[in-house]
Parts: structure tokens; C-alpha cells; sequence
């Protein structure tokens, strides 16, 4: 038996779609001091960087896997900004990569996110708990965009890569946001090599609570979002 945040199985019940919690958009980021791959404890909202562009994800995630690819060259792109990954709970756990157990269990998965699977980004460890994750709305591959007053000025329930690259340009170029981050589903061989990566259990429990997924994120959530006004935040959007 696990904690409620943590999880053996995957089910559509351990996420509340329709009502997403944590920071608001044009509200105050929440700060964390987490332990990151490298052993370092920093905050997390102690960022270099014009904006810190922060994704949430696990090693079980096929959106966050699918995305990788896409976001770690954005770091290139945009040099002047900060990039970090907040590594959370697993998604869909198997017998390979199970639900964490420990916080050390957490920070060995992290560590493979980096030395096995190549992630280039800084890594922070959230707490075993998942206070970070859950303050940040508990979703398995949301993003956020934050400015140097610590106010968050984009965020997605989940990442779709070519909206917040839009984002990223519009606020480098001192315009508001007007990006819209519509759901897009994973990358099939990615999400294929995830799931058998994750190991036996990850990919029945995964398609088990497909036909929900899909219903609930590219038709609900999609079409909600096709008719909602951007909030259109800037770089210097004061919280």
C-alpha cells in the first residue's frame, strides 16, 4: 500500500481534469527547496535566466517523453532563459520502474531520467510526498513560464511544445502571451517504448483509462479551449 499521492496502478481518478488546482495564471509561483540529479539543494525559483520555463515529468510519462525531443533544443533557442524539469510521481509505473516507495526510489528514477535517457535539462527531485507537484496542480506534464517577479505568465495542464515556444518568443520579444496550449496526444513509438520501458502493468493500466482520456483532453478540454481568451501576461506582469 502506498501514500495517495503515489500510486502502484494508473487510474483517470488519481487526476481531477475538469478542476486543475495549484498556481494560478498572473499568481504567485510556489518556491521549493529541492534536491536536484547533481546533489545540489537549491530553490526552485532560483533561476538565472530572463523566465524559468519549468516541466513536470517522469521517466513513465509518455507525453513527457514525447515532448523531450522538442524541448531540449528549445534550450538552445533560447539561451537567455532557464530550463528545468520538476521529476514527479510516475505516470504509468510497471514492473520495471514501479510507484516510488521512498524519496530515494524518486531521486534513482530522476537520475535515469539523466544518465539513461539523456535528459539534458536541470532536474530538480520533488520531496517523496509530491509537495512541489501538487502546489504546481498535480498534472503528469504541465508547464509553466515564470518571470523574474516570480508570477506565473503561462501555464498548460499539459505541454504541447509548439505553443510555449510561441510563448517563449512572444515574451522575448516583449508582447503578451497570446499562445493557446491545445492537448496533443503522444508520439505512438514514444509512447510505446515508455510503456516498455515502465514494464509489465504500465501499458494496461494506460489503455484501460484511454477512452477517458481521449474524451476528457482532445475533445472537452480542446473545444473549451478553442473559444477561451488568451490572459495574455507579459515579462513584466507584477503578483
Amino acid at each position: 500500500m502506498m501514500s495517495s499521492y503515489n500510486y502502484d496502478e494508473f487510474s483517470t481518478s488519481d487526476y481531477d481534469f475538469d478542476r486543475i488546482d495549484g498556481v494560478d495564471l498572473g499568481g504567485k509561483a510556489k518556491d521549493f527547496m529541492l534536491e536536484t540529479t547533481d546533489g545540489e539543494i537549491r530553490r526552485l525559483l532560483d533561476f538565472s535566466g530572463e523566465f524559468l520555463v519549468l516541466e513536470m515529468g517522469s521517466r513513465t510519462c509518455p507525453l513527457f517523453q514525447s515532448r523531450r525531443n522538442i524541448m531540449q533544443p528549445l534550450e538552445r533557442e533560447f539561451s537567455n532563459l532557464s530550463f528545468a524539469v520538476l521529476y514527479v510521481r510516475e505516470a504509468h509505473p510497471g514492473s520495471n520502474i514501479p510507484g516510488h516507495k521512498s524519496f530515494e526510489d524518486k531521486a534513482t528514477c530522476a537520475r535515469q531520467l539523466k544518465e539513461a535517457d539523456g535528459e539534458t535539462r536541470t532536474v530538480f527531485i520533488d520531496t517523496f510526498e509530491g509537495l512541489a507537484h501538487q502546489a504546481y496542480g498535480s498534472m503528469p506534464n504541465a508547464v509553466f513560464i515564470i518571470n523574474k517577479n516570480g508570477c506565473v505568465v503561462f501555464r498548460s495542464d499539459w505541454n504541447n511544445p509548439s505553443s510555449t515556444r510561441k510563448a517563449l518568443r512572444e515574451l522575448v520579444e516583449g508582447r503578451p502571451i497570446t499562445a493557446r496550449s491545445f492537448f496533443l496526444p503522444a508520439v505512438p513509438t514514444v509512447a510505446i517504448r515508455t510503456m516498455k520501458n515502465a514494464g509489465k502493468g504500465s501499458a494496461a493500466d494506460f489503455f484501460k483509462g484511454l477512452p477517458f482520456l481521449v474524451w476528457t483532453n482532445i475533445f472537452k478540454r480542446n473545444w473549451r479551449l478553442l473559444f477561451k481568451k488568451p490572459a495574455q501576461y507579459s515579462g513584466e506582469t507584477l503578483c
